[in-house]
């Protein structure tokens, strides 16, 4: 089982949104593409620390998500950050097979403009 992560950081440290929760921007850590985005609540970013998988709230679902618990396209976090407001994450991450529901790598695989 892979060790707990350390951080500095308390949960009461982040400025959360109305919903309490904060954004996660998801990219892949060894070259920088930007895989995803989704929101933590305190237990997921506890739940993300204890385990060292990404693990997000799923507001469609209204539950906790760790990603790739049921597709097995699980996120091993490399590094977690956070912006200068405290209000966004940015986590790197190690990611296996596709970060997309729809089966894509990325969730930003269509182009708006141009």
């Amino acid at each position: 089982m892979k060790q707990a992560l350390k951080c500095d950081f308390t949960w009461a440290d982040f400025k959360t949104n109305s919903d309490g929760m904060v954004p996660v921007v998801v990219q892949d850590a060894e070259n920088d593409e930007v895989l995803m985005l989704a929101y933590m609540n305190e237990e997921a970013f506890e739940t993300t620390l204890r385990l060292g998988k990404m693990t997000y709230w799923s507001r469609s679902r209204n539950e906790l998500w760790t990603k790739g618990l049921s597709s097995g396209h699980v996120q091993y976090v490399k590094q977690l950050l956070i912006d200068c407001d405290n209000d966004t994450i940015l986590a790197k991450v190690e990611q296996v097979g596709a970060a997309c529901h729809t089966g894509n790598r990325t969730c930003f695989y269509r182009t708006l403009a141009e």
